[in-house]
């Protein structure tokens, strides 16, 4: 159980090299909505928002940031289309909500509620999904709106290498040049509810019908109040193998662990099964905030049981 009173908040960004961050002006775009998107946080935490409208707040406000790969700011398929994943999960019950596969929503995590909270179900996917949205009055965005410059240019260099890239590499598909794009939000708020959301656009030039880690329970995010709350970033394939998210709630469950005793053992776990490559966010149910990355950095941030924002690579 928490502290009396206190809260704790986590959002990430994406890992990778970060290499493409190379100047001030760029690093401080993302710590900017990395500290923007906390702040928001925790003025729903202090409102008397629960954990899990903190995530969704959160992971909406990220989504809705084009330099992180998530919502607007999604990465393009090998159909030129975007296709986002997206889960939330609630640790008071282990309800849990999942998109894959989805198009012309602004907000997937928004819609990974609406499952949650609106269906008999745990994950819908592609039409079945954009059908539920339809039916639960969810507006849809045109096309357009997902192609920024950016994105549009990554798959046009994806596609003259004849290969997937993941997001902001440019380089061989075995560099440490890499970016992998997720956006993720964890929550402990003062009543001792922990919450976990994260959601993606996948991977650049990926096969249409590509599912990542993110929307599945267990690997790219995990929620229980007698453990902790989990969000991943990373190449999702890896993170599914390891069922990394759960993983870290079992080291936990079964050995008594910390947030951060655990945390490390997840990611030496990851590395030595399948040398995998990203990281995770981890909140335990006391307030303890943790991370951990197999790659050269991690875009995130954490306001650890009330206290003051911290944000780093």
């Amino acid at each position: 159980m928490s502290d009396t009173g206190t809260y704790s908040l986590m959002v990430h960004g994406g890992a990778g090299a970060l290499d493409n961050v190379k100047d001030d002006k760029t690093a401080f775009r993302y710590l900017d909505s990395i500290r923007r998107t906390l702040e928001h946080g925790r003025d729903v935490l202090l409102l008397g928002g629960s954990a899990l409208q903190a995530v969704e707040a959160c992971a909406s406000l990220l989504e809705d940031d084009p330099v992180f790969n998530a919502g607007c700011g999604s990465v393009l398929n090998e159909n030129g289309k975007v296709e986002m994943d997206a889960a939330i999960m609630d640790g008071r019950n282990l309800s849990a909500g999942a998109v894959a596969a989805v198009d012309n929503i602004a907000n997937p995590v928004q819609l990974a509620r609406l499952v949650m909270t609106e269906s008999e179900h745990v994950m819908l996917i592609a039409e079945g999904a954009m059908r539920f949205a339809d039916h639960c009055g969810m507006a849809r965005v045109p096309e357009d709106y997902f192609y920024t410059p950016d994105r549009v240019e990554q798959l046009h260099q994806a596609r003259l290498k004849h290969r997937m890239m993941l997001d902001h590499d440019d380089t061989e598909e075995d560099s440490e040049d890499q970016k992998y794009g997720t956006i993720g939000a964890i929550a402990l708020d003062p009543a001792g509810n922990l919450a976990a959301a994260t959601s993606t656009g996948g991977i650049v030039n990926k096969r249409m019908g590509r599912v990542g880690d993110s929307p599945i329970v267990g690997a790219g995010v995990y929620a229980d109040n007698e453990t902790c709350a989990v969000s991943a970033t990373g190449f999702g394939e890896d993170f599914m193998r390891t069922v990394i998210s759960k993983t870290v709630a079992d080291f936990m469950l079964m050995q008594g662990m910390d947030a951060n005793q655990a945390t490390k053992a997840g990611i030496d776990y990851l590395k030595r099964k399948v040398n995998g490559r990203g990281g995770v966010i981890v909140i335990d149910a006391a307030g303890n905030c943790a991370s951990d990355f197999t790659t050269k950095k991690m875009i995130h941030g954490w306001i650890e049981k009330s206290g003051e924002v911290t944000c780093r690579f």
